[in-house]
């Protein structure tokens, strides 16, 4: 496939305009953020969706699976996040536990990321058209996801790549379909067989954003801290590593321990004369 150029971008990432990705035959950029500097960060270099991920979990919180990370501490995160962003459009995942029970919960859940976080769309894992049309209805967009659902690792038995097998393919490419019927306005792919998300992609019209999914998808997604190498307890075979920052950060540390260690850190320059005989400014701390 030819190099593709970069979409001219509005200012403000809506709904949409992600909706028409593949119309225009854009490809999508989503990246996981979770506080305003990494907010602040990813914006910056140019992606369009940011999502709050219930990765939190794993990268943040350091639990080993996604589905001890509550509303709350969702919210937390989402909020943070939020103040970061002037132009992508802002994604929460609805952690487990969030949306299954019934309707009416998730619909109440689905709008505290919204009115209280400030997200402008929510991500749900699973076939569940019922709950996207629901939540649809409160006006909220939301991003369906399909192929391996971390939330679902104890049913699937691990993280496994999904679909597999004539019928688990034609049962993703059901749902996929059934999902965009629903009124979601993208479609997450996770750990899927490239033909398979393909074949996904050409049966429906939103776009479908892809992890482990090939390069077929409308657009794809990385973990901030997989994609920075900051995560390095796991490495899944589909993120590739754009930065060592885990081991950068390390050495930048050690480095600055042993000089204050040896006496080498603060120098005379680092530090401050006596106020009472001198009017140096501490200038901003930040900013």
């Amino acid at each position: 496939m030819s190099e593709r150029q970069s979409p001219r971008r509005p200012r403000k990432i809506t709904v949409p305009w992600v909706a028409e990705a593949p119309a225009r035959s854009d490809k999508l950029v989503m990246a996981t953020a979770y506080d305003f500097s990494q907010a602040r960060q990813v914006e910056a270099a140019g992606v369009d969706l940011v999502l709050v991920g219930d990765s939190l979990a794993m990268v943040v919180l350091g639990h080993d699976d996604t589905l001890s990370v509550t509303v709350d501490e969702m919210l937390h995160h989402v909020k943070a996040v939020r103040r970061g962003l002037d132009h992508a459009l802002l994604v929460a995942d609805m952690p487990f536990g969030s949306f299954h029970g019934r309707p009416h919960t998730a619909v109440a859940e689905a709008i505290r990321f919204v009115k209280e976080g400030g997200a402008q769309a929510v991500k749900i894992e699973g076939r569940r058209p019922e709950l996207i049309q629901a939540i649809g209805a409160a006006e909220i967009p939301v991003m369906a996801h399909l192929g391996l659902t971390p939330q679902s690792i104890h049913r699937f038995g691990g993280f496994k790549v999904q679909g597999r097998g004539d019928e688990a393919a034609r049962a993703l490419v059901e749902a996929a379909r059934e999902v965009e019927a629903a009124g979601a306005f993208a479609l997450v792919l996770e750990c899927v067989p490239s033909q398979l998300a393909a074949e996904v992609t050409a049966a429906v019209s939103i776009p479908t954003i892809g992890i482990g999914a090939g390069p077929e998808c409308d657009g794809q997604v990385l973990v901030y801290h997989d994609l920075l190498g900051l995560e390095e307890r796991i490495a899944p075979r589909f993120v590739r590593r754009y930065a060592e920052l885990g081991l950068a950060g390390r050495e930048a540390i050690a480095a600055w321990a042993e000089d204050v260690r040896r006496g080498r850190f603060p120098t005379a320059e680092e530090s401050y004369a006596d106020p009472s005989r001198s009017e140096e400014s501490v200038g901003r701390l930040y900013g």
